[in-house]
């Protein structure tokens, strides 16, 4: 059997095989543009991915210049081993962790999961989802819930939290993970990641922007695994997401660039093959697209288990190796590391430049010292070694001197804060003859195995039959310490406003297949019967369909066939198909999403009118499920070693895009949501910011976040919005931009390039103004490899939707 060494120097080898990979039909399409060397045969203008060496040395500009100083003196205090243990894993107490060096006074690095909880924590609060923050289309909710995630990680010792999520993006909206990022639009995301990232590090905690890029399923994301053989034998590579340059840069790159604007500190290659080479050792993305255009100054980590060689992936672009085993998910560390001893031995042998090596532990430490962790900085909480199932004490391969208080509450008044959040995050779908709020009914009938208390323990389960969903599954979740189910709110309320009688059933079988009149017992229906749904979705797995779980749709149905006032609320990682929209008893439709774990008070303050629903939605709601255009790739029927291959032919054609481009009728739109009162929109006004407006952007020093000029504001646009309705709520005018004829072809019919959230009085009105960048006017030209505003004249559009747009001014640009 190889040794590790070997496998490292095999990495070593394959640096450039890997770099271009292919095995796939060749394309028309645009391509990644390179210089191909010398001796090689291009296989397909897509599906291969250029090499792009060496990786650029950080810098520490845009503003990380004094603590790029401190790492400098650091890393001049290292001896070789200690270089090796600053970028490899070890098991530890944390999911992933960075051994101390005493003599240097440095702790060592704790890293924790995830994107709406620290999960490995006892006394923590489970925060709602990306999906439902994002649903919320508030940058101010979005800061907040960032801020407050970071007081948490770092009261419980955790230096960088693996959060948050940009990809998967929501190509597809079968993806397990999609609940975990934000929306299917690459401007929504980016403003969510850039406030969520700005909120963890001003709390004091590096932020990880992740998974880099283009993970759109989880279906083959990893290796088939010989199971006779090492645990580097491969049967078949990881599928690989073949993307062209302008698709790239227009949607799956577009929010990491507000990431890296954010300064974030860090960000997690992901583990699917991208245009043939593994992500974390693809030198066109870490070291060309992240790195180079995008002036990333952070550290690149692999997800766990993500790397596949040695110095392969050093010299493609990645810094530290977690969790720093080898084999699947990286869970076998006795059986060595790509990194550690091997980084030493690869240095002092020639095979790895050690300025190199030194970039990557300036790289990781910069941030360290800039966000002041260097200075009483709470220790890890204990406890997280005892709930880490990842990596049990049995299997540390190093000490780790475990100090401070054990199992410290670090919730703070962090319940009221998610109570709001979820209740803004609320999308109100369907109101017919305001059934919406409730006004104190005297009976109210309850249906749905959604609707009551968890059954089976603190962590939400895909075997969970009964129970309330409020988060999905994998490394994404987190431990509930509690979780208010909206049958328990409901009860609260009904004792609170005398209501008479709440009666429910949670077997989904049995109302589905039931008469819904004998299960009342009765004489007369309640006046109101709410049904709660369900739908789950985890890492690891792929959705099989977009209906609600446990026969949800029958048993609205069901339900539907008795009472009048029928009124469905959705707990769900996103897009349902809703076949009983339009049933006339079904009065109200609520997308709740995973609220994290003040769910029912969330969802009841909205049901009564306490809170006015103002979510939107993030997708597109389609009229049928096969109606969307980018499924997951979910087999293959060939066993070749390299024939997993999704081509995303749709290109910039997803989600609301697609569904414009071919004219194609939505049952709710991407942007939709109504409220207890109503809105107007008048006064479109377009204000040029600045006098000349050349084509091309000026070629300014790349900071992070790319060449300055791309953020330059080109255009002020205002409107006035009114309540014109007789309750105080928020809505969301949002901006849409159509580029002019002049634009390549695939240029979607119009794309979100501005949206704010605006609270208002009954009959009060104001302005909102939206700035828009260069960026926001351009497309990616792939034979300049610019970014380019078109000649021609713009449309731009503002309204309360993609679908609903009321006011249009039209600009030209260049002239």
């Amino acid at each position: 059997m190889p040794t590790v060494a070997q496998f490292f120097l095999c990495g070593l080898l394959a640096v450039s095989a890997r770099g271009q990979d292919y095995d796939g039909s060749p394309r028309d399409e645009d391509a990644f543009s390179y210089v191909q060397p010398e001796n090689t045969t291009i296989l397909g203008p897509y599906g291969h991915s250029p090499p792009v060496f060496p990786s650029p040395h950080a810098t520490g500009s845009g503003g990380w210049e004094e603590a790029f100083a401190q790492a400098q003196d650091f890393v001049a205090q290292l001896t070789p081993e200690e270089k090796a243990d600053m970028v490899t894993g070890q098991f530890g107490p944390c999911v992933g962790n960075i051994v101390a060096i005493p003599r240097l006074n440095f702790g060592g690095l704790c890293l924790q999961d995830g994107p709406l909880a620290i999960r490995v924590a006892d006394y923590a609060s489970v925060f709602p989802a990306g999906v439902a923050a994002a649903s919320t289309w508030d940058r101010k909710i979005l800061y907040e819930r960032g801020f407050a995630m970071g007081e948490e990680f770092k009261a419980k010792g955790a230096h960088v939290a693996l959060a948050p999520v940009a990809g998967p993006l929501g190509r597809s909206a079968y993806s397990g993970r999609n609940w975990e990022g934000f929306a299917a639009d690459p401007y929504l995301t980016g403003v969510a990641m850039e406030e969520t990232i700005r909120g963890f590090q001003d709390a004091g905690v590096q932020a990880t922007a992740k998974h880099f890029v283009g993970n759109e399923q989880e279906t083959q994301r990893n290796p088939t695994y010989d199971p006779d053989g090492t645990v580097t034998d491969v049967l078949q590579e990881a599928v690989s997401s073949n993307i062209d340059d302008r698709t790239m840069h227009e949607l799956y790159l577009w929010p990491f660039a507000n990431a890296a604007r954010a300064r974030v500190a860090s960000v997690m290659c992901s583990y699917q093959r991208l245009n043939g080479s593994y992500a974390c050792e693809n030198s066109k993305i870490l070291n060309g697209l992240l790195k180079q255009e995008l002036g990333f100054q952070g550290y690149v980590m692999s997800d766990w288990g993500g790397t596949h060689s040695g110095v392969a992936s050093i010299e493609g672009g990645l810094d530290m190796n977690m969790p720093g085993g080898i084999g699947a998910y990286g869970q076998d560390p006795k059986a060595g590391s790509f990194f550690g001893g091997n980084v030493t031995r690869a240095v002092s042998n020639g095979t790895l430049p050690e300025s190199r090596l030194d970039d990557m532990i300036l790289r990781i430490m910069t941030p360290y010292f800039w966000l002041g962790q260097d200075r009483d900085y709470p220790t890890i909480d204990p406890s997280s070694a005892d709930l880490n199932t990842f990596s049990p004490r049995s299997e540390w391969l190093r000490e780790f001197n475990l100090t401070g208080p054990r199992s410290r509450d670090v919730r703070g008044d962090h319940a009221s804060l998610i109570r709001r959040h979820g209740a803004e995050a609320t999308v109100l779908l369907k109101n017919k003859n305001n059934a919406l709020p409730l006004r104190a009914p005297k009976t109210i009938a309850v249906f749905g195995n959604d609707a009551a208390e968890n059954t089976n323990g603190p962590v939400n389960q895909d075997t969970f039959e009964f129970g309330t969903l409020a988060a999905g599954g994998g490394s994404g979740t987190g431990r509930f310490t509690y979780l208010v189910s909206p049958l328990a709110a409901l009860n609260a309320r009904a004792r609170r406003d005398g209501t008479s009688l709440v009666q429910y059933w949670l077997n989904n079988k049995q109302v589905a297949t039931s008469s819904v009149s004998d299960l009342l017992g009765v004489p007369t229906q309640p006046e109101a019967c709410l049904v709660f749904l369900k739908t789950w979705a985890a890492e690891g797995e792929d959705r099989a369909h977009l209906d609600s779980d446990y026969s949800g749709n029958e048993v609205v149905a069901s339900v539907a066939k008795t009472c009048n006032n029928t009124i469905v609320v959705t707990h769900s990682s996103g897009i349902n198909t809703l076949p009983f929209a339009n049933h006339p008893n079904v009065t109200a439709i609520l997308a709740a999403h995973y609220p994290g774990q003040e769910s029912g008070n969330s969802i009841v303050d909205v049901l009564y009118g306490d809170v006015n629903p103002s979510g939107r939605l993030p997708y597109t709601i389609a009229r049928n499920g096969s109606d969307y255009n980018a499924p997951p790739t979910t087999e293959v029927t060939t066993n070749g070693k390299y024939d997993w291959q999704s081509w995303f032919d749709e290109k910039l054609e997803i989600d609301y895009r697609y569904f414009d481009a071919h004219n194609i009728p939505v049952l709710y739109e991407f942007g939709f949501g109504l409220s207890y009162t109503k809105f107007n929109i008048s006064n479109v006004r377009a204000e040029r910011v600045v006098q000349a407006i050349p084509s091309t952007p000026e070629r300014l020093p790349v900071q992070p976040g790319g060449n300055p000029a791309l953020w330059e504001t080109l255009y002020n646009v205002s409107v006035s919005v009114t309540n014109t309705g007789p309750v105080h709520g928020a809505t969301v005018p949002q901006l849409y931009v159509t580029f002019p004829d002049s634009t390549p072809s695939g240029t979607p019919p119009k794309q979100l390039r501005g949206f704010e959230k605006v609270a208002l009085e009954p009959g009060e009105s104001r302005v909102v103004s939206f700035a828009l960048a260069r960026r926001d006017l351009s497309y990616w030209d792939v034979v300049s490899q610019e970014w380019v505003v078109p000649e021609g004249e713009f449309t731009l559009r503002v309204g309360f939707s993609s679908r609903d747009l009321r006011e249009v001014v039209r600009v030209t640009l260049v002239e």
